[in-house]
């Protein structure tokens, strides 16, 4: 399932990124056109996904819609506080 392969992809990303990988969580949320992907961290490890100026969250989504383009879907993520 393209859903799968989407959380796993976000999953590794933000666990090699923050210091408590133990906490780094992706809910799949399927809707009809999209799916939304809600990554949630440790409260301390919130600014290291997002990055400067938003920078390292942009290039996760980068990525996100690049695989999400070629498994022919649309990808959302939402990083949850």
């Amino acid at each position: 399932m393209a859903g799968d392969k989407l959380q796993d992809l976000i999953a590794y990303i933000a666990s090699s990124l923050v210091d408590d990988p133990d906490a780094v969580e992706v809910n799949v949320v399927e809707e009809d056109r999209a799916v939304v992907l809600e990554l949630t961290v440790a409260p301390d490890d919130l600014g290291k996904v997002i990055g400067k100026e938003g920078r390292t969250a942009r290039a996760m989504r980068t990525l996100l819609a690049a695989t999400s383009a070629r498994l022919r879907k649309r990808a959302i993520l939402d990083i949850l506080e």
